[in-house]
């Protein structure tokens, strides 16, 4: 499992042109979910998200986690993405929607997320906040 973490100030998601949902400052997720992932990886990946501590504490070093900050996660199978071999990406890491899609939304569930719509083509709207991104990943089985 792989989540692209974004610190921002505001960041949205619409599908069709409709928004679907918002958050003031706090943390945007890109989460994928791999082949051989399971519920201890998603388990895994919400503790390490929520424990992040990524925010500006009393004297601007970067030293608290989320606290009371919004998350909004959106599903990103093309973080599996492969173009090792070649310039057009493949996605056989990615996990199948119906196993992807329960896992998503226990991550969701468990850091009290914000989200799109699975599997739907949607637009996302951030301003960050630093920028500070990251890349997060929970290994199957480890």
């Amino acid at each position: 499992m792989r989540a692209l973490i974004q610190r921002v100030l505001s960041a949205s998601v619409s599908a069709d042109g409709v928004e679907i949902s918002r958050i003031g400052p706090g943390m945007l997720v890109l989460l994928g979910v791999a082949t051989g992932d399971g519920a201890p990886e998603a388990d895994r990946i919400a503790r390490k998200l929520l424990a992040l501590r990524i925010f500006d504490d009393a004297e601007g070093r970067m030293d608290e986690p989320l606290g009371e900050r919004e998350i909004l996660c959106i599903s990103q199978f093309t973080l599996l993405g492969d173009v090792s071999s070649g310039n057009r990406p493949g996605f056989t890491a990615a996990a199948t929607a119906e196993v992807a899609e329960p896992l998503y939304e226990r991550v969701c569930d468990e850091i009290g997320a914000q989200r799109g719509i699975f599997g739907a083509r949607m637009a996302v709207e951030l301003v960050n906040d630093g920028p500070l991104t990251l890349l997060v990943e929970a290994v199957s089985g480890a």
